[in-house]
Order: C-alpha cells, then sequence, then structure tokens
C-alpha cells in the first residue's frame, strides 16, 4: 500500500512538473499580447523570467523606453500573488522608426519584454498560482493607436522546473540580446558646444564593429533627427552625437544603448553610462527636431525669436495682467478684504503690500527653480505642472474649503493655534501677506495671460539666471496692483468707515472659494473618475463637521464635541487618503483617457496634423488641461460658440483637442517646439504655410480674421 501511494506522488508530481502554463493571447486591433514564461513552473527562491510578448501587425510598430521624437513606451502594471515580486521591464535594443523626417525608437513584427519574477519560499506550494499584469501600449503606423490588455498567466508551484517548450528557447534568444556594460573598450564622453563626441578605444586589438548607432535613456539630450557620424582614430572610434535643438535643462552624464551592425565581440548591443566632460549648448534646429510637431513647421515663426529685452516686457505684461484671470480672482479677494481691514494706517498698508509682493515673487522663484530641476531631470513639464497632480489637486480643494469655512464663520483660526502660536501670528502679522502672495502664485498657475506665453517659454529655454531675471519680472508684473494701492493713499478715501460692512464683506467673499472648491472637484473627476469626486467631497463634508465641533465645544458645548472633531478629522484623512496615495504612487493608467468634449473635436496626434495637412486641410489645435480656467472660459465663450463653429466649417477646417490634464510627453515637447510652455495655446496649421499661434485669450473675430486670411 505504502509504495503505491509512493508511486502516485511521483506521478503528481512528475505531471505536475512537466504542465505547461497556461496563458491565453489577447488580440486587439493591431497587436498580439500574451505573457509567456522561461520554465514551465514557478519554484520558490528561483528566479523566473516573464515575457511581454507583443506581436505587431505588418508595418506597425511599438516603442523602446525612449519612444525618440514622438509616441509612449509599454507599460506593465503587475498582480502578483503574496510571496513573489516582479523587475522593471527588461528593454531589447531598439531600431530606429523613420515617420517622415522624424526618428522614433522602437519594435517592429514582434518583442519580447522581459521581467524578472522572484518567489520567496513564503510563495503557497499547494495550487497553481496565476500572475496577472496590465499591459498599455501605442501601436502606430501612419496613425497612432494607443491599446492594452488586462493579461493572465498560471503557472504550476513546483520544486522542480524544466524550460518551457514552447518559448523557453525564444526568451532565452531575447535575454542574449539584452544590452550589457561594454566590455573591453574604454569610453568618454566630451561636450563640445551642440555636439557630444564619444570617444570608444578598445582595450585590445578588436574586430570592427561597423556602422553604430546610440539610442540615449533620456528624452531632450541627443537628437535623434539630427544624423550621428562615425571616425576612425587609429584604433579609437569617435561617435558625434547632436546636441537636443529643443534640450530639456542640462545633462552631466551620457547614458544609453550602442548596437554595432557587426557587434562587439560577443554582444550584439552595450550599454554606457560615463560622465560628459566640457559643456554643451542646444545645437540647432533640424528637419524633425520639433519633436511633436508635424516636420514642416519645424524651426517656424511659431518658435518666436524674442530678446532678453522683450522677454522681460512680456512678462511684466503678462503678471499684470494675470490678475484679471478668473482663476485668481479668490485669493486676492482675501487680499483686498485685508486691505480694507487696515483702514487709513499709511505706514501699514505699505509694508503689508511690501511683505504681500516678496511672497509671490519669492513662489515665482521657486517654481522656476522647480522647473528648471524637474525638466533637467528629463520632465516635460510647463507652467501649471503642479495641478496635474491630483494629490495637489485635493489638497488645494482642502485649503480652500477650510479659508472658505473660516470666511463663513463656522470656526475661528485663532481658536486652533496655541496662545504662543496665536501670540506670534498677531505680532507678525506680514507672514499672512507673504503667504497670501505664495496662494495667490498656486492658484494662479494654471492660468496663462496674453504676453505670459511668449516670456516663459523664453525663460525655460535660457540659462538658469536669465530664467530667474524672466520669472521675477512675472512676479513683479503681478504684485504691481497690490504695491501701488499700497502706495497710493488716495483711494482708501472711498472706503467707508469700518463697521458691520466689513463682516458682510468678509462672508461674502466665501462664495468665490467654494467656487473654487467646485472647479478643483470637476478637475480631480476629470483627471481620475467619479469615485474621486465623491471620496473628496466626503473628506470635505468630514472636514466641515470636524471645525463646527470644535468651534461648538470651545464656545462652551460639552467636551464631547471634542471627540466628534477628532474622529471627524481622522474620519476626513482616511476619505481622501486612498486618492492621494495612488497619485503620489503614480497609480494611474498608462494611457491617460482624453477629455475631449463631444462634437467635432478629435484627439490631438502629431501624425494626425501631418495627415490632414497633406491632404489639403486647415487644422486647428486647443492645447488645453480641465485645470487652466482661462482655457474653459474661451471653450464656453469663443470655440464652442455658432458663429466660431460655423466659420470652421466652412473654411473645411479639421479640429484637434490636445489634453492636457495629466502629464503628456508628447504635448509637452509639442509646447516646447512652439516656444510654449503652458496652456491655452491655440495654432492653426496651414498646408503649404506656417503655423499662426493665436492669442491666448480668445475672440471669436480673431479666430474668423485668421480663418479668412489669404
Amino acid at each position: 500500500m505504502l509504495d503505491s501511494l509512493r508511486c502516485l506522488v511521483r506521478v503528481v508530481a512528475a505531471v505536475a512538473v512537466t504542465a505547461t502554463a497556461v496563458a491565453a493571447p489577447v488580440r486587439t486591433a493591431h497587436v498580439e499580447a500574451e505573457l509567456v514564461s522561461s520554465a514551465t513552473a514557478l519554484t520558490p527562491d528561483k528566479p523566473l523570467t516573464v515575457a511581454l510578448r507583443l506581436k505587431m501587425d505588418k508595418g506597425w510598430h511599438t516603442y523602446w523606453q525612449n519612444p525618440g521624437e514622438s509616441g509612449l513606451p509599454t507599460k506593465l502594471a503587475w498582480q502578483l500573488p503574496a510571496g513573489m515580486t516582479a523587475g522593471s521591464i527588461q528593454w531589447p535594443p531598439p531600431r530606429t522608426l523613420p515617420v517622415g523626417p522624424l526618428i522614433n525608437y522602437g519594435y517592429e513584427g514582434e518583442v519580447f519584454l522581459l521581467s524578472d519574477i522572484a518567489a520567496t519560499s513564503a510563495l503557497p506550494s499547494a495550487g497553481p498560482a496565476t500572475l496577472r499584469a496590465r499591459a498599455d501600449w501605442l501601436v502606430c503606423k501612419e496613425i497612432c493607436i494607443p491599446e492594452g490588455a488586462d493579461l493572465a498567466l498560471t503557472l504550476p508551484v513546483s520544486p522542480q522546473s524544466s524550460p518551457d517548450p514552447q518559448w523557453g528557447e525564444a526568451i532565452a534568444r531575447a535575454r542574449a540580446l539584452l544590452p550589457r556594460p561594454l566590455a573591453g573598450w574604454t569610453v568618454a564622453a566630451i561636450g563640445q558646444g551642440p555636439q557630444v563626441e564619444l570617444a570608444l578605444t578598445p582595450d585590445a586589438e578588436r574586430g570592427d564593429p561597423g556602422e553604430i548607432r546610440f539610442f540615449p535613456f533620456a528624452e531632450g539630450k541627443i537628437e535623434p533627427s539630427a544624423p550621428q557620424t562615425l571616425a576612425r582614430d587609429g584604433s579609437m572610434l569617435k561617435l558625434i552625437l547632436p546636441v537636443a535643438s529643443q534640450r530639456v535643462g542640462e545633462f552631466a552624464r551620457v547614458a544609453g544603448v550602442l548596437t554595432a551592425s557587426k557587434g562587439f565581440g560577443a554582444q550584439a548591443a552595450a550599454s554606457i553610462d560615463v560622465p560628459l566632460a566640457g559643456s554643451v549648448v542646444a545645437g540647432p534646429a533640424v528637419p524633425g527636431a520639433a519633436a511633436a510637431l508635424p516636420a514642416q513647421y519645424a524651426g517656424n515663426d511659431g518658435n518666436v525669436d524674442i530678446s532678453l529685452g522683450i522677454a522681460l516686457a512680456f512678462a511684466l505684461v503678462g503678471g499684470l495682467l494675470l490678475n484679471l484671470m478668473p482663476c485668481v480672482f479668490p485669493v486676492l479677494s482675501l487680499k483686498v478684504l485685508r486691505f480694507a481691514a487696515h483702514g487709513f494706517d499709511r505706514s501699514a498698508m505699505r509694508v503689508h503690500g511690501l511683505a504681500f509682493a516678496a511672497g509671490v515673487i519669492g513662489s515665482f522663484w521657486l517654481l522656476a527653480g522647480l522647473l528648471l530641476a524637474l525638466r533637467a531631470a528629463g520632465g516635460e513639464l510647463g507652467w501649471g505642472f503642479q495641478l496635474q497632480s491630483p494629490a495637489v489637486i485635493v489638497s488645494l480643494a482642502a485649503l480652500f474649503f477650510v479659508l472658505a469655512l473660516n470666511l463663513s464663520g463656522v470656526f475661528e483660526i485663532g481658536q486652533f493655534l496655541p496662545s504662543s502660536v496665536s501670540t506670534w501670528n498677531a505680532r507678525n502679522a506680514y507672514v499672512n501677506d507673504v503667504l497670501s502672495g505664495v496662494l495667490a502664485v498656486v492658484v494662479a498657475s494654471p492660468c496663462s495671460a496674453p504676453f505670459m506665453g511668449a516670456a516663459i517659454g523664453y525663460a525655460l529655454a535660457q540659462s538658469a539666471s536669465f530664467t530667474v531675471v524672466v520669472f521675477t519680472a512675472l512676479g513683479f508684473g503681478m504684485a504691481l496692483p497690490y504695491l501701488l494701492l499700497a502706495f497710493l493713499p488716495g483711494w482708501r478715501k472711498k472706503l467707508p468707515s469700518p463697521g458691520p460692512w466689513m463682516l458682510r464683506l468678509k462672508q461674502l467673499l466665501a462664495f468665490p472659494l467654494y467656487a473654487t472648491v467646485i472647479w478643483l472637484a470637476w478637475v480631480l473627476g476629470a483627471q481620475l473618475d467619479n469615485d474621486a469626486v465623491a471620496r473628496l467631497a466626503l473628506m470635505l463634508l468630514l472636514i466641515a463637521l470636524s471645525l463646527w465641533a470644535w468651534q461648538t465645544m470651545r464656545s462652551g458645548g460639552a467636551r464631547a464635541w471634542g471627540s466628534v472633531a477628532l474622529v471627524g478629522f481622522v474620519a476626513a484623512i482616511v476619505a481622501g487618503a486612498p486618492v492621494v496615495g495612488a497619485a503620489v504612487a503614480g497609480n494611474e493608467p498608462a494611457v491617460k483617457p482624453l477629455a475631449a468634449d463631444k462634437g467635432p473635436w478629435q484627439d490631438y496626434a502629431p501624425e494626425r496634423v501631418r495627415q490632414l495637412t497633406d491632404a489639403g486641410r486647415a487644422v486647428f489645435v486647443d492645447f488645453t488641461a480641465a485645470w487652466c480656467v482661462t482655457c474653459q472660459v474661451n471653450k464656453r465663450l469663443v470655440l464652442n460658440t455658432e458663429a466660431v463653429q460655423q466659420a470652421f466649417a466652412q473654411n473645411n477646417v479639421a479640429l484637434l483637442r490636445a489634453d492636457w490634464t495629466r502629464r503628456d510627453a508628447i504635448i509637452g515637447r509639442a509646447l516646447a517646439a512652439l516656444g510654449r510652455s503652458g496652456v491655452p495655446v491655440y495654432v492653426l496649421y496651414r498646408p503649404g504655410r506656417e503655423p499662426l499661434v493665436l492669442p491666448e485669450v480668445l475672440q471669436k473675430r480673431t479666430i474668423i480674421d485668421a480663418l479668412e486670411k489669404p
């Protein structure tokens, strides 16, 4: 009997080891996708390679980790059983993908994107384990289509495994092609103005590697569409790499993949990461350098060539006009209330005005520093970048809601502060003015006033010192009206004497803040979903309950109200934490849904602009975002009106909308190529002509005249 049982156990174990993985390929419009394994089973404490296999239709391609001048890299989000972890994608060397004068990096035919799966000894041994992943990719031919699939792979768990008979060899070949650090060569990089010289010297006599191509890991460093030239100096090879004409920040290292037509010995491709000696500057514009624009529009007047003096004048006027933008009013109404509270004290008014200006200008310096740092790290960011984060949206909504409740009289801020802090705050009232200036800039950043676009675009294309100077002019322009009000006392004579009207004004000014909270909730819904809006609403409700309960206790109510306040505050944090946590962790769709309106508007893509203009049609592109109040005002008062829509239809104009509500590298590069760094931007592309960039604040007559212009 025991012998029979032992035999049965051996048979079951053998079947488990030799069982093949179970995975069903998913077929999209142009790609077949599936998860495939290098082995027949999961073995605890033994790594396993799982590949995302993408097989593209003939003529279609997907993208490498750096897509080149357009495109998006493939993304993979794993959902694994307990006891398992997944490494990041290991990218095979790409190939160049010419699209007109543009050069992209990616794959055609079939590609295996490898990930190493680690299974610890804690992995349950009973039954099979199912590995799940969400894959998202952009597949392109003449047009680009975002696709994705939810994939699953079921494997038995066994102390023994063998190579998968179907996919083991293919995955082994893919692993052999992965770039490894270049062995047997000394590599140095020297910056020489608009180019980088990559010197490769063999440590010993080696065969000729043939033609060499460098693929940078980071975008915005090396120009993809400019030719790379190879020169030989004895045994040394010199590869000349042109610096990107739309260079993103500074870079101190040259990192990427080298491919060689004859290989580097046994290596088909090699990775390098070496320090950059010398300095570089942005290279000259080349066909296709405008990464996300049709090539015929590269280097045209859309990228305005202005001097520092003109940029400073634009920044000063743009900052001044920023005060008239609708997103700024709620915070500035608080400043007007503070001016009214100071009454006729001339010296106090001047100091308060200077403190407010210091907060505004200091905030512009901080924004300039953040933009420069993030761009140097490779981010495609621009004016208003912080409102592309749902975590910032939730935080601002909570802040404005609390301020509005304070103005409405639900609670007094002073009652929440220790007496020592309250006394310090009373003696340092100017700190409130500085913070008011900071808050004004944070809320103003979604708006772009006339003249601001060209000034900011110029600033971010220059050195750090020039950038700070231009942003200083922006801040001074925004603060100028309040400095004038503070230093010119005549206007204060028109104010009535202090009295009950000040309390009514304070309560009335709460409503613009409530309106701002509604707008921020709408932006959050456009970024995420209705569940996020509901969680935000619940969080605000609990905040209101907590503040009211605390005020009730401090006004003589039972101490139990303090417990209600504490519970309400904790519950508010719990309600809002999933939204903020998901945003901070980056748990968002790899391909964001565009918030285009119903009607004639299509989603923006550089290839679509080129196709339409090649067919003889004019194209109007609306670069917009849900958090941009100026964009929404222009949309409702101008773009969606019957007169403008009729003008578009009569002139056979195609309408495209580039939604920058969430970060989008393609749209960021398109804005940079136009000399802009924020939205709104409105561009009319006409066949055979240069693009026409329209003002940030639209009028019906402006669009109609542009369409009728011969």
